[in-house]
């Protein structure tokens, strides 16, 4: 059978170009798609008088059958047919006969191959929003459990700045962060899936066509809210595309952050969690070894998922309109990207639900640092002295600490006084870790109600987001 296109050409194309040009190795994964815009168009057709209906429906019958064997996997792919699309239209007539061949009528492969994906990935944009919302209510449950109520203290750990400890906070604020860190993912997520929600089909190959077609049965068909105004703009737009990488390297950007912190806790040196048997791996030569590979792993391929970013916003940038070959290296990177962060997210998951929190050892991390430091600075200017002043007051004792090989609280009162006639003896409780915590009670502190604010807010919002 001959190419497609082949009526102009005298000799047929060598295997090694048939090898490099074909697409149907990845793209054909799009083949639910393409069937539902096929048997959409076709239907349109018969409804706008340009096919019979008998045809039409002719057609989807066929279609349903390719449907069947593909997902039975008997369908005949064929490299020699390119692509997705030329496969199914190919089995199509031998299914049905030349009424196949009538299934082209007014599309081109260009608004064909666009239709696939913006169905594709609309519907995988869903998929991913669904697995954030999940990671959401892990990390919701995880806060809730180490917030202290029905009796627990509430677990503290150190915060930290430049890697350094800084200030005592609750580990629940911690997790919470990654709460809101998802959340604007999700919106992006839907702020991408709007601009996806458009259907090119009918654009033909760039300018339309010259038959009596209705765009509009079409869209409303495939469930599109809209149509591309523009032909052109249609059939060459990877905009939606771009974004959705663009949201996607946002994701694994938090589960990479996410999961450094996983790899840095489960170490000796901090020994804050322990990472589930499951979500970890050992040495082939060093039998005490308990390595946090799917954190590792998590991590290494954010990079990945940005390089599919990249690499798609350098195809586009020379284009000009409208269609060319060169938008065919759309397709492996958005699989592959959609492919990388469902997984992560699905690991992500399932390590933070098992990790396992040492509580006492976060909690004598904070009881062995200077991370109270600025609460004593903030305790002397609530007594009046300027700020400034009570940082440099504060400096030297620590310094004198530091000579001393003692932390802040080991100091007498005495001695303390030393430093400023203003100290007295409530800065024991001032400065402890539990005080430190909940003094800070502004909006979105680490203050235990202002955390339980945090946590009430984000309930409110999976319930919304659970919301038919």
């Amino acid at each position: 059978m001959t190419k497609a296109w082949g009526g102009r050409f005298s000799e047929r194309g060598g295997q090694e170009a048939v090898n490099f040009t074909a697409s149907l190795p990845f793209d054909r994964r799009l083949y639910v798609e393409d069937l539902e815009g096929s048997v959409a168009h076709a239907r349109m057709l018969a409804k706008q008088g340009i096919i019979e209906a008998a045809e039409a429906e002719a057609i989807a019958a066929g279609l349903k059958l390719i449907k069947d064997e593909i997902d039975g996997g008997r369908f005949p792919f064929r490299l020699e047919h390119e692509d997705i699309h030329l496969n199914i239209e190919r089995r199509l007539i031998e299914l049905i006969g030349p009424v196949g061949g009538k299934l082209h009528t007014a599309r081109s492969r260009n608004d064909q191959v666009a239709v696939d994906m913006h169905l594709y990935l609309k519907r995988q944009i869903g998929e991913v929003i669904s697995l954030v919302r999940g990671l959401q209510r892990v990390v919701l449950r995880r806060a809730e459990e180490h917030l202290g109520d029905g009796g627990s203290p509430a677990t503290l750990m150190p915060g930290y700045t430049h890697l350094q400890r800084a200030q005592p906070i609750l580990f629940s604020q911690h997790l919470m962060a990654y709460f809101f860190m998802l959340q604007r993912d999700c919106g992006r997520l839907k702020d991408c899936r709007r601009r996806t929600d458009v259907s090119p089909l009918g654009a033909g190959a760039l300018a339309g066509t010259t038959f009596p077609i209705d765009r509009q049965a079409t869209a409303q068909a495939l469930g599109f809210p809209a149509v591309y105004e523009n032909s052109l703009d249609a059939v060459s737009d990877r905009d939606y595309l771009v974004e959705f990488l663009a949201a996607a390297s946002l994701v694994m950007v938090h589960l990479s952050r996410l999961a450094e912190e996983l790899v840095l806790w489960s170490t000796a040196e901090f020994g804050f969690v322990e990472v589930d048997d499951a979500y970890a791996t050992g040495s082939s030569i060093m039998p005490q070894k308990k390595n946090p590979d799917v954190a590792e792993l998590v991590r290494g391929k954010a990079g990945r998922v940005y390089g599919s970013l990249m690499g798609l916003l350098t195809v586009l940038k020379g284009l000009p309109l409208a269609y060319h070959s060169d938008l065919q290296e759309d397709k492996e990177r958005t699989f592959d990207a959609i492919d990388t962060v469902k997984a992560s997210l699905r690991a992500t998951a399932g390590m933070l639900e098992s990790l396992r929190v040492d509580r006492d050892r976060m909690s004598r991390a904070v009881r062995q640092d200077f991370s109270n430091a600025t609460d004593l600075a903030d305790y002397l200017a609530k007594k009046g002295l300027p700020f400034r002043e009570a940082h440099e007051v504060v400096g030297r004792a620590v310094a004198a600490c530091l000579a001393r090989g003692c932390y802040l609280v080991d100091l007498r009162l005495d001695e303390l006084r030393a430093f400023s006639a203003l100290i007295e003896g409530d800065v024991y409780e001032a400065i402890s870790p539990e005080q430190c915590v909940a003094a800070r009670s502004s909006r979105g502190g680490t203050a235990p109600e202002q955390v339980r604010l945090q946590i009430s807010l984000a309930q409110a919002i999976m319930e919304s987001a659970q919301a038919p």
